[in-house]
């Protein structure tokens, strides 16, 4: 598989490296990171800029290389990541784009790339665990609406969200893969109740949310009844698959700040802390290698991303919290000073083997649909 750029990608990135030159001064001072409202404000202006450039749509409705090129630009720019908007932008929109009717995608997708709606993703539930398709939330059809009641947990950004997709169980009595459903959910419907929870690093950009028989109408269910997990698939695919490239350059990027800090500070003189680093550099190219191959392989197969991505959660998840771990034995004392961005990444990178599916359930999915081992028998060997 050829993994270089076009002639054309390239004119591509020379201009979007000109753009953003050009834009990213414009820009307002970053607000603080607990106040969601002004980050709202904040992540929504740039992505409106975006739209106004005609850059809004390569989330989704552009070729996944001229995506990739956009997202490390961006990111080798210092240019704001997609924030409180990163449900719609990289889980709820394409999957919208993917399996919406004609009518939905004309309701949802614009307001998403111009910024002027936020989703959050209400999946977890607190009885389910990493069992996603052991959720109870229950959606009784009644007429042209569906009536739903139950709980959500680690519902990101919920507080500042205007819709939500959500997964309810249509029919209690199918299997449990079955009888569940995808829906766009108003997060100003009445009956929802938002619950901040505060993470380990003090930040709230995770909530519960408690759903006491709230309408939905019918017309806001993505796929057919039933057919929820399915079009679940199709957005962890997206999930696990693209919405971390952003992420992979940054790592790229603070890894060379932690060599240049422990050049600055001697810890470059233990012979063990360069080899760290020497294989965290050769760790994250080869994660980036293989973000090009899914990004290759998406792009041949109609823009969803295949199960490729697992593998790259899998280890992506793992790279970050070494990289971190790196970092603190480079700045010694100093990596429990709370100040300091590398200490609250740290921090933040122990949840990144539990979220958008844990490392086990990687495993699995990788074990059984990539190197086609068989499931384990019902009640064990």
């Amino acid at each position: 598989m050829d993994l270089s750029y076009t002639e054309e990608e390239e004119a591509f990135r020379a201009r979007m490296r000109e753009w953003l030159g050009v834009s990213l001064p414009k820009l307002p001072s970053k607000p603080s990171p607990d106040n969601w409202p002004a980050r709202r404000a904040y992540d929504t202006l740039w992505q409106r800029m975006l739209y106004d450039a005609g850059y809004a749509d390569l989330h989704w409705d552009a070729p996944p290389t001229e995506r990739l090129i956009y997202l490390e630009e961006s990111e080798l720019a210092g240019a704001p990541y997609v924030g409180a908007n990163f449900v719609g932008l990289l889980h709820a929109g394409p999957t919208i784009a993917a399996e919406g009717t004609p009518e939905q995608r004309d309701r949802w997708l614009e307001p998403i790339l111009r910024g002027d709606e936020i989703w959050c993703q209400g999946f977890s539930e607190p009885d389910a665990g990493s069992d996603l398709a052991a959720l109870r939330t229950r959606a009784v059809r009644d007429g042209d609406e569906y009536v739903i009641t139950g709980q959500k947990i680690w519902t990101s950004h919920a507080e500042v969200a205007d819709w939500c997709e959500l997964l309810v169980r249509t029919d209690p009595d199918a299997p449990k893969h079955c009888g569940i459903s995808w829906l766009a959910m108003p997060m100003d419907a009445p009956g929802v109740t938002v619950r901040p929870l505060r993470t380990l690093v003090g930040s709230a950009e995770f909530a519960e949310v408690f759903l006491d028989e709230v309408r939905v109408p019918v017309s806001h269910r993505v796929g057919a009844e039933h057919d929820g997990w399915r079009v679940t698939m199709v957005t962890l695919s997206f999930e696990r698959g693209t919405a971390f490239v952003g992420e992979v350059v940054a790592c790229r990027r603070t890894l060379r700040e932690v060599a240049r800090v422990a050049r600055a500070n001697g810890r470059w003189d233990d012979a063990v802390v360069r080899r760290r680093i020497g294989r965290l550099h050769a760790e994250f190219a080869a994660l980036w290698r293989l973000t090009q191959w899914n990004v290759s392989e998406a792009q041949a197969t109609g823009g969803v991303p295949g199960i490729g991505g697992s593998v790259f959660k899998l280890r992506y998840s793992q790279a970050r919290q070494e990289l971190y771990e790196a970092a603190a034995e480079v700045l010694g004392a100093d990596a429990l000073d709370l100040d300091r961005g590398w200490t609250a990444d740290r921090l933040s990178s122990l949840s990144y083997t539990i979220a958008a599916g844990t490392s086990q359930i990687q495993r699995n999915i990788i074990a059984e649909r990539i190197l086609g081992l068989p499931k384990e028998p019902k009640g064990g060997v």
